[in-house]
């Protein structure tokens, strides 16, 4: 507030945005990029400017791994469906070596966005990577709670003889779910979750 910048914070999530989403609502982010959601960048620069009209010099803007840009994500849904409709080995391999040439690639991406957020804005703007800083930290209550309710369970489920499994949490209850109904497959944030509505509604912008 005091430095009139945008502040760009790039935080852990390479295909999935659980971490940007949650972060960036209980850090009180007034732009959250998810991979879920491709941006305009143009539509963050308006949401940003729009802010320094009413007289907020200074913007959050949580970044996940990998969000990216609506015309990136319509390349890489391309690619995908090639993929999937190509039987021949070698043209899947090569379409899977452009695929990980993009990614790649992207990793630098928020780089490039915060340039252009300063281009756009006329608002210092600075990128912050904050790794794998994130990892770490002194756990909350409610974190401890988790751990020795998740760990009582598995004590259990272990003296069942039950194996081959993890625990999940499902509303107030622990369950298990078997490893081969969830191994290879990836949670992603439905554009129309909960968070995602509660965070437009409050005023932050996705970028779309």
């Amino acid at each position: 507030s005091s430095h009139h910048r945008v502040i760009v914070v790039e935080i852990m999530g390479h295909r999935a945005g659980w971490l940007a989403l949650r972060a960036g609502t209980a850090g009180g982010a007034d732009v959250i990029l998810i991979p879920e959601i491709p941006y305009d960048v143009e539509r963050i620069a308006d949401a940003i400017r729009e802010r320094s009209r009413r007289g907020k010099s200074f913007s959050i803007v949580a970044v996940a791994e990998g969000a990216m840009s609506g015309s990136h994500a319509e390349s890489i849904a391309g690619l995908l469906e090639l993929k999937r409709q190509t039987e021949q080995q070698e043209q899947r391999a090569a379409i899977s070596a452009e695929l990980q040439a993009f990614h790649d690639g992207h990793v630098g991406h928020t780089i490039e966005l915060t340039r252009q957020l300063e281009a756009r804005t006329g608002l210092e703007s600075r990128l912050t990577i904050l790794g794998h800083v994130q990892r770490g930290g002194t756990p909350s209550a409610a974190d401890r709670v988790l751990a020795t309710w998740l760990g009582a369970y598995c004590i259990q489920v272990l003296a069942e003889g039950r194996y081959g499994v993890l625990i999940a949490v499902q509303g107030e209850s622990l369950v298990t779910v078997p490893l081969e109904e969830v191994a290879g497959r990836k949670k992603l944030v439905p554009p129309d979750h909960h968070l995602v509505t509660s965070a437009r509604t409050v005023g932050t912008s996705f970028g779309d």
